[in-house]
């Protein structure tokens, strides 16, 4: 949307995800990222560290699903999103406010670890509408019949792609 702010953060989660559900049954995560900024001090000859930001993010749908199953506390992650700004007053009539990140994408970063990625078993579009859910009538499950333009439902070793799994070049054939 045309106005919004958009931005990536990159940093270590405070805490787990907290996965809840709204009354008409959407998931919905909550988490907070902290960022720490890093200079080197010639003076001194060693990093120093900055002030830390703390981002509040929000996270909907099979994303916060999917955050609550993969992320934990302490993992450094990746997450790009749209900034949003609450305001009300307080207790004592105070004005106050706060921004938080409303999460589009996120994953772990692979500056220091590494990771395994699975696809997702979907179902039907649902009341969302997601049009990355599944083909009708798709169950899942090793033997599953996957359209064959589903990269993620090849097998690797039958695969007539010149690369095998997660880019590695595939066995050259003698």
């Amino acid at each position: 949307m045309a106005g919004e702010t958009i931005i990536a953060v990159v940093g270590n989660l405070t805490a787990d995800p907290e996965l809840r559900s709204t009354k008409n049954g959407r998931s919905v995560a909550g988490f907070t990222i902290a960022s720490t900024p890093r200079t080197f001090d010639r003076q001194s000859n060693q990093w120093v560290d900055g002030d830390v930001l703390f981002l509040r993010c929000t996270v909907w749908g099979d994303l916060a699903e999917h955050c609550a199953s993969s992320l934990a506390k302490g993992m450094r992650v990746v997450a790009q999103g749209r900034l949003t700004q609450h305001s009300w007053e307080d207790e004592q009539h105070q004005k106050r406010s706060s921004v938080e990140l409303q999460v589009d994408e996120i994953g772990p970063s692979l500056r220091y670890a590494t990771a395994q990625v699975a696809k997702a078993q979907r179902g039907t579009a649902g009341a969302y509408g997601n049009p990355y859910s599944a083909p009708a009538g798709y169950t899942g499950g090793a033997d599953a019949s996957l359209p064959p333009s589903d990269p993620w439902g090849a097998d690797q070793a039958t695969s007539s792609s010149s690369f095998g799994s997660f880019g590695q070049p595939a066995e050259p054939e003698f």
